[in-house]
């Protein structure tokens, strides 16, 4: 199930509101939404909520064992415990990538796995669990409801943003239910399905032409592609964390921001401080200052980052395409501590901004592309190895007016509207003016929005297959 389908939208979570509002105390409010995620979780792979399940009694008694010991057995402890997560994860993940680079034979001989959604997600949440109980920055919870809901709470479940338990501890255990944060969460629920199915999907058309569908794309027909798809990965992915915060916020819990204008940045750091912005925390915390951070000197330091996204590139995905994504990124951050960094701060913004853009964009080859040949094929397009003319038929019926609207709408929030920022914070509506104009264009991105999921076909989000 996917927020943005008639299922959730019309069904499940009208339903699981009524039930969940009319249900007193916050315990009964916990079962009734641990119940609605399992349900959630299980709609299109029943099978699913088994590895889930597992997942959650496991990291809940092993957390209580860490908890429960000190020194060396502790140690052991969390080791097992981290160690039977990756294995996890590994199996359903990792199993066919690691015995393709051992053997193509052995991988061939090996049935297929079907992966579970969210998996590195949920993994991610349980990891965390261990790690801070384990630094003693919290108790090990022992109420087995409250643990699996923060581990399986629906509207992060599946695809973020990832959420470290100190976060919602509080809100596990007592939670506001007011009518203004309710109509807050409702006003970011909507803007999120806005920019999934008005701006995302309809990208993804010109996108899918060029990278699924044209076998040689010609240099205009690469860039336009590759521009679709930066739009089309940013609302895909902005717009559904953008729909569980506002859930999150009409549960009552305080989800954590996910992207902050990413495409505004002016460096590659930058980006990554912009961009998965819960990622980016957690790989920090619990990755690279671990591995010694920038504490132990220059080589050191180079080599921690360039690990840290390498092990980024293969989180995202079992492929070669996913590890040079990750390895395209740790090289930038390098050469960035190298000095790189220095000269663009020196350099005027609009220089910073374009060397990010562009190595973004062409980042994103390796990651949409099906295979490195055909992220070959289109980095040749790109350097106008193919010609330059759009010819191919399936980029020409790509180009309609509601794709081309909504590339240049997309375009212009997630390029243009970081410059203009700041001069239309300064042109504010009267006051008198102010809420009834707010709410007319929160009605019509729902009428638009609602239009589109009607009248669509079933589009998940990106990032359910990570």
């Amino acid at each position: 199930m996917v927020f943005s389908s008639i299922p959730f939208l019309c069904f499940f979570l009208p339903l699981f509101l009524s039930v969940y509002f009319s249900v007193p105390g916050i315990g009964g409010k916990n079962a009734v939404t641990l119940l609605a995620s399992l349900l959630f979780y299980g709609w299109g792979e029943p099978w699913f909520v088994l590895v889930l399940l597992a997942s959650i009694a496991g990291n809940t008694l092993a957390a209580i064992g860490i908890d429960a010991l000190d020194g060396a057995a502790r140690r052991l402890a969390l080791a097992a415990a981290i160690t039977g997560n990756l294995l996890l994860l590994g199996v359903f993940k990792y199993a066919a990538f690691l015995a393709g680079a051992i053997d193509a034979q052995l991988a061939a001989a090996l049935p297929p796995i079907a992966l579970p959604l969210g998996i590195s997600f949920f993994t991610f949440h349980c990891l965390s669990y261990l790690i801070d109980v384990y630094r003693r920055r919290l108790r090990a919870n022992r109420n087995p409801i409250q643990v699996a809901l923060y581990i399986a709470l629906f509207p992060q479940l599946v695809a973020g943003p990832i959420v470290r338990y100190k976060t919602v501890a509080r809100q596990l255990r007592q939670r506001r239910h007011t009518l203004g944060r309710a109509s807050a969460g409702a006003r970011i629920f909507i803007i999120g399905l806005a920019q999934k199915v008005l701006l995302a999907d309809n990208a993804a058309t010109l996108a899918d032409a060029v990278f699924d569908h044209t076998a040689r794309p010609t240099l205009s027909e690469a860039w336009a592609g590759l521009a679709a798809y930066t739009v089309q990965i940013y609302f895909d992915f902005a717009g559904y964390s953008s729909m569980a915060i506002g859930l999150g916020l009409i549960l009552g819990f305080t989800l954590p921001r996910n992207f902050r204008l990413p495409y505004s940045a002016r460096s590659i750091t930058e980006f990554w401080r912009r961009w998965h912005m819960s990622l980016s925390a957690w790989l920090r915390d619990y990755l690279y200052i671990p591995l010694g951070g920038s504490r132990r000197g220059a080589l050191r330091t180079y080599a921690n980052l360039f690990t840290v996204f390498l092990l980024c590139g293969l989180w995202h995905g079992a492929s070669w395409n996913f590890v040079l994504w990750g390895a395209w990124h740790g090289a930038f951050l390098v050469l960035e501590r190298l000095g790189l960094g220095g000269l663009l701060r020196r350099l005027p913004p609009v220089a910073g901004w374009g060397y990010s853009l562009l190595a973004v964009m062409l980042g994103w080859v390796l990651f949409r592309a099906r295979d490195l040949d055909a992220a070959g094929q289109i980095f040749a397009a790109l350097a106008g190895r193919n010609g330059v003319d759009v010819r191919g038929f399936a980029v020409h019926a790509a180009l309609n007016p509601q794709v081309l609207i909504a590339l240049a709408a997309g375009g212009g929030i997630a390029f243009a509207l970081p410059w203009l920022r700041q001069p239309l914070q300064r042109v504010r509506p009267p006051v008198w003016l102010a809420a009834p104009a707010d709410a007319a264009w929160t009605l019509a991105l729902l009428s638009l929005a609602a239009l589109s999921v009607a009248a669509g076909t079933y589009s998940p989000f990106l990032y359910f297959r990570f």
